[in-house]
């Protein structure tokens, strides 16, 4: 079952394979993220001091709030293969933020396929870039080269 999705994969490599909904990234969102990862930074928390003294004009979701988001659209646009037993996050080899995200911001995820390895007879290793784009902005939140392990059955 493997082979069919490294074949099935590797003609779609250079090509978009996932396009998630929007998403809203509002003042609550980013501070219970700043709670759960204890960085309460206030140009995340604070909106009025944020508005004062950034030129953002309010508050902004910390980068890994927004890298986070990767694992939501992954759910929204992947589908197993076939034998496929579960995927597993392998890692990044390059992360760039290129855009703050400030409170209210809509984003979603953009994958690319670029690369497709079988690393052996139940792992099929992906590399997607990944482009998180914000609503009505033409820079990107970030880019990313995200690699993903899809295991199949043994």
């Amino acid at each position: 079952m493997i082979e069919a999705a490294v074949a099935a994969q590797t003609a779609r490599i250079g090509t978009e394979t996932g396009l998630s909904e929007w998403v809203t990234i509002d003042q609550n969102r980013i501070d219970v993220f700043a709670e759960i990862t204890d960085d309460p930074q206030w140009i995340h928390t604070d909106p009025v001091r944020a508005a004062a003294e950034t030129p953002f004009g309010g508050t902004i979701a910390h980068g890994f709030l927004t890298l986070s988001m990767a694992s939501k659209f992954a759910i929204e646009t992947f589908t197993k293969f076939d034998g496929q037993v579960m995927g597993i996050n392998y890692g990044f080899n390059k992360v760039r933020f290129l855009s703050p995200v400030c409170a209210g911001d809509r984003i979603r995820g953009r994958f690319v396929l670029n690369s497709v390895v079988q690393k052996s007879a139940t792992n099929l290793l992906q590399e997607h870039q990944l482009t998180i784009e914000i609503e009505g902005k033409d820079t990107p939140a970030l880019v990313c080269e995200w690699l993903g392990m899809a295991v199949f059955e043994g």
